[in-house]
């Protein structure tokens, strides 16, 4: 393959080398990008897998209490309850840089200083579970934002990962061995040359000498006569 490729010029012999050289440095340095992403996923993986069962924790406890106000209250006055919320969530995105992925940050704010100021209702015709239903939901929603942040961080991460993952490869088994290859095809040929020209020279050489030799034995035989 690198004979169809190449030229075997000192010239490519430069560039073949340099290419080497930037290839190396490329592969060291996207390794370890690679080791470092897959570090930082492992983190984020172990924290989102807790961070889960927290937020699925808090929401079937606040089911629970959901049903269980239910059953103690009509239907019509759990809707009524619930028919206007007290508090309002405004929701922000950003950004932030995690080797040269960027991956979002949320920030919310409610619309009450007090985040526990939630409950629209009064207590009077009211189960006591609603109001342990509403406080599990608001408890548990500030991890709900985190958890959604944490998993989309960990997919663009993992589609870094995977895009590194192949660039290393083709760097490791593609371009660095075909460099080598052609760095080697080139200089055997350029040694090749030069032993030609070597032999095309010592015979230029003995060429000129015999023909000295017999100039100089002509001229010696025309001083004898």
């Amino acid at each position: 393959m690198a004979k169809t490729q190449v030229n075997p010029t000192r010239m490519e012999l430069t560039r073949q080398k340099k290419k080497l050289s930037t290839a190396n440095r490329g592969y060291k340095l996207l390794k370890d990008k690679r080791d470092e992403l897959m570090r930082q996923f492992l983190i984020l993986v172990k924290e989102n897998m807790e961070l889960r069962n927290q937020v699925e924790a808090g929401i079937k406890r606040a089911n629970t209490n959901f049903v269980i106000a239910g059953s103690a209250m009509s239907k019509e006055a759990l809707h009524t309850a619930l028919m206007s919320p007290k508090q309002e969530i405004s929701l922000a995105a950003d950004r932030k840089n995690i080797m040269s992925v960027d991956v979002p940050v949320f920030h919310y704010e409610t619309r009450r200083a007090d985040s526990n100021d939630i409950y629209s209702y009064g207590y009077a015709f009211t189960s006591g579970d609603l109001d342990d239903a509403v406080k599990s939901l608001a408890d548990v929603f500030p991890k709900m934002i985190n958890l959604a942040e944490k998993e989309k961080t960990c997919q663009l991460i993992a589609a870094e990962i995977e895009k590194t993952r192949r660039r290393v490869n083709a760097l490791e088994h593609i371009i660095i061995p075909g460099t080598l290859e052609n760095i080697r095809y080139i200089s055997m040929k350029l040694d090749e040359n030069e032993r030609s020209s070597q032999v095309r020279l010592l015979k230029v050489k003995d060429m000129m000498l015999e023909d000295t030799h017999h100039y100089r034995e002509k001229q010696s035989a025309e001083r004898g006569k």
